[in-house]
């Protein structure tokens, strides 16, 4: 088996991606700007991260409830990853009181979907800034059983 290297070719492709490559920077820095302006006025934050395959009868999504509603009624911001499991169950503890529930949903096919217990949402493309969010807006983190993705 032969293969013919064309370096016309070859360079077209590397151009094609150092062209994406470029555009892909844009889109991480609009979302780190829409992160922070959306979250800049927050003052005390406390994100959760746990299970997102816990049901409403798991004793860890009901603490997370019950954990959430008490941080929040001290006026404390919920953060969460805006899915299901441990994220919808902080959300649903903090969202009828007064300090927002913030979910930072993950766009990915096939996965999860915004709870519904969210005063503030935002999505993201990219787990790293969503991380960047996570930590830079909360003074204190809950982890429950499960993931931190």
């Amino acid at each position: 088996m032969t293969v013919k290297h064309n370096k016309a070719n070859s360079l077209n492709i590397i151009d094609d991606l150092k062209g994406d490559q470029s555009w892909r920077i844009f889109r991480i820095i609009s979302e780190f700007t829409e992160g922070f302006e959306r979250l800049s006025g927050l003052d005390d934050a406390i994100s959760f991260f746990g299970s997102a395959r816990l049901k409403p009868d798991n004793a860890y999504y009901q603490q997370a409830v019950e954990i959430a509603e008490l941080l929040s009624q001290h006026n404390f911001a919920i953060i969460s990853g805006g899915g299901p499991g441990i994220m919808e169950a902080a959300n649903k503890g903090a969202y009828h009181q007064k300090p927002p529930s913030i979910g930072l949903n993950i766009e990915l096919p096939m996965e999860q979907k915004p709870n519904p217990y969210q005063n503030l949402s935002l999505d993201f493309r990219y787990f790293f800034v969503r991380k960047v969010m996570f930590v830079r807006y909360s003074m204190g983190y809950i982890c429950m059983p499960g993931g931190f993705g």
